[in-house]
């Protein structure tokens, strides 16, 4: 199942309100903001996980999706500049 990352009436970014134990059924209830990993799109999640199941290497990674390194490369910093956004 997909987490939904935002809101589908004002496309504002959704937060974690509610935490359940599978086990005990204790639940935690607060406003807590998504780990900023979870606020990425899924493909650019995939992206990251693809970059370290790699070991790093963009020039592999492009090789695995038949795409040149600089257009791998512009993808990376993208999502670099992306990530500070959100981190800031």
């Amino acid at each position: 199942m997909k987490l939904p990352i935002i809101c589908p009436s004002c496309d504002h970014t959704l937060q974690v309100s509610e935490m359940k134990c599978p086990d005990c059924k204790t639940e935690v209830n607060g406003n807590y903001e998504l780990p900023v990993l979870l606020k990425l799109a899924r493909d650019e999640q995939d992206f990251i996980l693809n970059f370290f199941l790699s070991s790093g290497s963009i020039k592999e990674m492009a090789k695995q999706a038949e795409l040149s390194y600089p257009t791998m490369r512009n993808k990376m910093d993208d999502l670099i500049e992306k990530i500070k956004r959100l981190n800031g």
